[in-house]
C-alpha cells in the first residue's frame, strides 16, 4: 500500500482510463461506495448531498442515486456547470425523479446527515467567498458529515470537519498527518476496482499495514534458547536519566530478546529489569562494552554528555545499532554512515531539527521532507522520525537513485506522547535487529509494533512501561492476524 498525494491519485485515474478502465465506472463505484458507508452509519437520517462542479461533485450525484435506490430519503443541492462524467451523473439522477436544487439554497435541517461532495482532493488553494461561507455553515450546523475522499477545503482552511471520510482507492497524506487528520473523523478506505497497475507508484511512501508487517515477524525454532533468539546490549544512563536504559531493556525483552545487558555509568543508580545483566562501567570504551556480548546494540538513551563517547565506543563492536537521544550527533552519524553498519536512528522533531539546522516546528510540519533529507545526508542509516505519524526513510549505500525509500506508520495514538516512549521503541528495534532482521525491516516492524502496543494499552495517562508490557499482546495479535488497520471497517 502507498500513501497518495492528490496529484498522484489524479495520475492513477489517468492511468486507469489509459488501460481501458472507463472513468464513468470509477465515478459510479465511488458514489456507490460512499452511499453504502453513509447508510451503514447513518441509516436513520435523511441524506442531504452537497455537490460541487467537479468529479467529487459527480461522485456525490452518483451517491444520491444509490441512496435513493437503497430506500433513503435524499435531497440534493448542487453547483451548476458539471461537464463530462459529472454531467452524465446529473442526468442519471434526474432520470430517477430527484430534483437538484441550487447549492446556495441549502439550509441546515435537523436529523439529517450531510454528504460532502464539494471538492475532495481537487483544490488548488484555500476556499474563498460563497464556498468558504458554506463550509463554515456546515461546521456550525453541528450535523454529522460524511466526506467523499477528503473533507472539502483540506489541506487549507477553512475546511469541513467530517464525522466519517470515505477514502477512495487509497489513503492520502491528509488522512495520516495532523492537523488535517483530525478533520477527517473516522476514515474508511474503499476499493474502486482500479487496475493494480494504475495504482502502482514506487515513488510514493509505503504505508505500513497489518498483512505486510505480519510477514516480517521473526520465526522462533522449537529448540530456541536465550542465545539463539537475539541478545541486546543497551548503553545509556546519566544522573537523573537513569530510567531511559531500563525502559529500552524492557522494550527489548518484551519484543522477544533472549538476553539483555544494560551498560551504564557505575556512579548512576540505574535499575534494569530483574532479568537483565548489569554492566556498570567507569568508562565508555569498546573493550568494556565487549563484555556485554550481543547481536545488536541500542545506545544513547539518557546518556547525557557521554552520548557521543558511548556511541563511538559501541561502533567498535561492529554490530547492528540503534542510535537514540544523546547519541544523535553529526560526528556519530557520519561515523556510522561511513562504517556501513546496519544502523537505525530515532530522532524526534527537536533532534532532527538540530541535525538539519531547522526549527522543530518546521520538521513537524514537513516530516516526509525532513526524513528524506536526513536519509540523504547519512546514507545507509535508516531514519525513524518519531511523530504522529512516525515517518521512516532510507537511502541505501551506493544507491543508484537519489530518492530515499519512504514509509509512514499507521499505528499509535496521542496518549503515547509521554516521556520514555522513545526509549521503549529503541529497545523494540534493537531486539528485532538482534533477531536477524535488516535495519529497514526492523525499523518498520518495530515502529508498527510499538504503535500497536500503544493502541492496545491506550488510555489517558498512558506510561511508557505500560506500552512495553503490551508488546507481547501486540506480537500475539499480529501473528494471529487479529489486528485491524484503522481504515478497515469492523
Amino acid at each position: 500500500m502507498r500513501l497518495y498525494t492528490a496529484q498522484a491519485m489524479r495520475e492513477a485515474d489517468r492511468k486507469a482510463t489509459e488501460l481501458g478502465y472507463p472513468s464513468l465506472l470509477l465515478m459510479d463505484t465511488a458514489g456507490r461506495r460512499s452511499a453504502k458507508r453513509l447508510l451503514q452509519y447513518f441509516e436513520d437520517r435523511k441524506a442531504v448531498v452537497l455537490c460541487g462542479k467537479g468529479n467529487n461533485g459527480g461522485d456525490g450525484l452518483v451517491a444520491a442515486r444509490w441512496l435513493k435506490v437503497g430506500g433513503a430519503e435524499v435531497e440534493v443541492f448542487a453547483a451548476e456547470g458539471q461537464v463530462g462524467d459529472a454531467a452524465l451523473a446529473r442526468q442519471a439522477l434526474q432520470a430517477h425523479g430527484i430534483a437538484i436544487r441550487p447549492l446556495e439554497e441549502w439550509q441546515p435541517e435537523r436529523n439529517t446527515v450531510i454528504l460532502d461532495a464539494l471538492f475532495g482532493t481537487g483544490l488548488r488553494g484555500p476556499l474563498e467567498g460563497p464556498y468558504a461561507r458554506l463550509v463554515e455553515q456546515i461546521n456550525a450546523s453541528g450535523l454529522p458529515v460524511v466526506a467523499i475522499d477528503l473533507p472539502s477545503g483540506l489541506p487549507y482552511s477553512p475546511h469541513v470537519r467530517a464525522s466519517l471520510t470515505v477514502a477512495l482507492a487509497g489513503l492520502k497524506n491528509e488522512h495520516l498527518f495532523y492537523p488535517h487528520r483530525a478533520a477527517c473523523g473516522r476514515i474508511l478506505v474503499d476499493d474502486l476496482g482500479m487496475p493494480p497497475e494504475a495504482l502502482r507508484n514506487e515513488a510514493l511512501p509505503e504505508l505500513l499495514h497489518r498483512a505486510q508487517m505480519q510477514k516480517l515477524l521473526p520465526k522462533r525454532a522449537g529448540n530456541a534458547h536465550k542465545g539463539s533468539v537475539g541478545r541486546v546490549l543497551v548503553v545509556g544512563g546519566y544522573l537523573s536519566y537513569t530510567g531511559a536504559p531500563s525502559l529500552a531493556a524492557l522494550g527489548a525483552y518484551r519484543t522477544g530478546a533472549g538476553l539483555v545487558t544494560v551498560a551504564y555509568p557505575a556512579d548512576c543508580e540505574v535499575q534494569p529489569p530483574l532479568e537483565a545483566v548489569r554492566l556498570p562501567l567507569f568508562e565508555w570504551n569498546t573493550a568494556n562494552l565487549q563484555r556485554g556480548r550481543a547481536e545488536a546494540v541500542a545506545v544513547g538513551m539518557g546518556a547525557g554528555d557521554g552520548g557521543v563517547q558511548a556511541a563511538l565506543a559501541a561502533l567498535g563492536l561492529q554490530r547492528p545499532t540503534v542510535l537514540d537521544a544523546d547519541a544523535l550527533h553529526e560526528r556519530v552519524l557520519r561515523a556510522y554512515s561511513e562504517a556501513a553498519l546496519p544502523t537505525v536512528i530515532t530522532p524526534h522533531p527537536g533532534e532532527a531539527g538540530r541535525l538539519l539546522g531547522l526549527p522543530s516546528e518546521q520538521v513537524a510540519r514537513f516530516p516526509l521532507e525532513a526524513a528524506q533529507t536526513l536519509a540523504k545526508r547519512y546514507p545507509g542509516l535508516v531514519v525513524v522520525l518519531k511523530g504522529g505519524p512516525t515517518v521512516l526513510a532510507w537511502q541505501p549505500q551506493g544507491a543508484l537513485t537519489s530518492t530515499p525509500q519512504l514509509a509512514v506508520n499507521s499505528t499509535g495514538n496521542p496518549h503515547m506522547a509521554t516521556g520514555g516512549m522513545g526509549d521503549v521503541l529503541s529497545g523494540v528495534v534493537a531486539a528485532l535487529l538482534a533477531a536477524g532482521l535488516s535495519a529497514w525491516d526492523a525499523a518498520r516492524l518495530g515502529v508498527y509494533l510499538h504503535g500497536l502496543a500503544g493502541d492496545l494499552a491506550s488510555k489517558p495517562g498512558l506510561l511508557a512501561h505500560e506500552v512495553a508490557e503490551a508488546l507481547p499482546k501486540a506480537l500475539e495479535r499480529l501473528q494471529a492476524g487479529q489486528v485491524r488497520d484503522f481504515w478497515e471497517p469492523e
